[in-house]
């Protein structure tokens, strides 16, 4: 049966809630203020609070306050005989769900009683949900134990309390996002939004939009005002990634984004500020293309105030085996009903996995699937792996001849062979290079292009 708390400052008005409650079925708990009534709601859970709004030491408004700045998940209904449609509407702006004004009839009390119950559970029902999901996704659980991903881990921890803008490196696959997410939910931020967006994924025509907004009219298919990730993250954190991908036209706009903390919206002239958590990764070599002049040299300066670069699963094996676990796990939803044989255990640990973590979990679940019940992945199950790229291959020490290459044409050729291989299957062929799907595109792009 539900548990209701009442508090009220007047005896005589509690004993009579009691009385009325109880003989429902209803399990009442007294308090005479707000204080005492905090003090109760931090040592047991409640299914709905009923306050007073006058009390000495702690009226119902301040303690509804405490209530939500605790995110205790118990709804709150206001009795007072001081009733003003004033009062009314503050309190259901506070964040009440009800407001009953003294004297009043048991029927009215116990019809309110019954409805705000019935939110109580849904309340319950949304937090156990939510609850499942994050178990079930395990998406923001890093799993590691290796030296070079707990130093990454490390720094990851020491710059989260701070404001400062963090460049995440390392390979397609190593986990940028997520290591981002973590940065953003060890801050200060945490309780604000976390806007991802893959400047790779964007077309060069519409990135200033994308990040900046635009106004009515701006362009053709601006049927209206649209925010862009600076706005929409605003108190919070925005991540860029693939920031490498930015022309340099857009460079110089993020740069005076996070310079001016202003920004303008494509087709308006109004400067609005905006106060965000700037994260950003790219698999590239930026310095690199600094001296080539792809990059702004005074963006990287700004950007690069705490680099953290995320190793390659192949120099992190012994992570191989924790996450390919923690994969299958979640994939069975916490349930240890498939291993892995000895066998299996060495394939992962000696396949070079050239699309990282991302690539040992679409792995996992391949095998899983390949599995077909029997409770074992072993060795065979996942020849799909030693068919190509084992750890020490010809190409891990390949030396340029004397003469040089064309890395573009080298590119385009893995491109074409890509594709062949995986039978015109894009998001397959971009997994086979190591690649995600957005930057595959960009290189696919760039062939057709130069074919043309």
């Amino acid at each position: 049966m539900a548990h209701i708390l009442i508090v009220d400052d007047e005896e005589r008005m509690r004993h009579l809630l009691s009385i009325m409650l109880s003989r429902k079925g209803y399990h009442v708990e007294q308090a005479g203020d707000g204080l005492e009534a905090l003090e109760m709601i931090g040592a047991k859970p409640f299914d709905m609070i009923i306050t007073d709004i006058k009390m000495p030491r702690m009226g119902g408004m301040d303690l509804l306050k405490k209530i939500m700045e605790m995110e205790i998940p118990s709804p709150v209904v206001f009795i007072t005989a001081y009733a003003t449609v004033e009062s009314a509407v503050e309190a259901m702006r506070q964040g009440a769900v009800d407001y009953i004004i003294k004297p009043f009839e048991e029927a009215r009390i116990l019809l309110t009683v019954e409805r705000t119950l019935g939110l109580s559970r849904i309340m319950a029902e949304n937090r156990n949900l939510k609850r499942e999901i994050r178990k079930a996704a395990g998406s923001e659980e890093i799993v590691y134990a290796s030296k070079k991903m707990s130093a990454a881990m490390d720094l990851a921890s020491t710059v989260a309390g701070t404001d400062a803008a963090v460049r995440l490196s390392g390979e397609s696959g190593t986990g940028k996002e997520l290591l981002a997410r973590y940065i953003h939910n060890a801050s200060p931020r945490s309780k604000e939004r976390f806007v991802p967006l893959n400047c790779a994924a964007i077309s060069p025509n519409l990135i200033e939009s994308e990040l900046f907004g635009h106004e009515k009219g701006s362009f053709t298919g601006a049927i209206q005002k649209s925010l862009g990730k600076f706005e929409y993250s605003n108190k919070g954190t925005l991540f860029l990634d693939e920031i490498g991908d930015l022309s340099l036209e857009a460079q110089a706009r993020l740069l005076r984004a996070l310079q001016e903390k202003k920004i303008q919206r494509v087709g308006g002239n109004e400067e609005i500020p905006v106060d965000i958590r700037f994260i950003c990764a790219t698999n590239q070599n930026l310095s690199e293309n600094v001296k080539k002049g792809r990059f702004r040299e005074d963006l990287f300066f700004r950007i690069n105030v705490f680099p953290i670069e995320l190793p390659p699963l192949r120099e992190r094996t012994d992570d191989a085996i924790l996450l390919a676990r923690h994969f299958l796990r979640r994939l069975e939803g916490g349930l240890d009903r498939t291993q892995f044989s000895s066998g299996a255990l060495r394939v992962l640990k000696e396949y070079a996995w050239p699309g990282n973590v991302r690539e040992l979990a679409n792995a996992v679940e391949r095998a899983m699937i390949l599995a077909r019940g029997t409770g074992t992945i072993t060795s065979e199950t996942l020849s799909f792996l030693e068919t190509s790229h084992p750890l020490n291959t010809d190409h891990a020490g390949f030396r340029l001849p004397p003469g040089g290459i064309s890395l573009e044409e080298i590119e385009k050729d893995m491109v074409r062979q890509a594709l062949e291989t995986c039978k015109d299957n894009q998001t397959a062929a971009a997994r086979f290079l190591g690649l995600t799907r957005a930057k595959f595109r960009v290189l696919l792009n760039q062939t057709k292009k130069t074919e043309k």
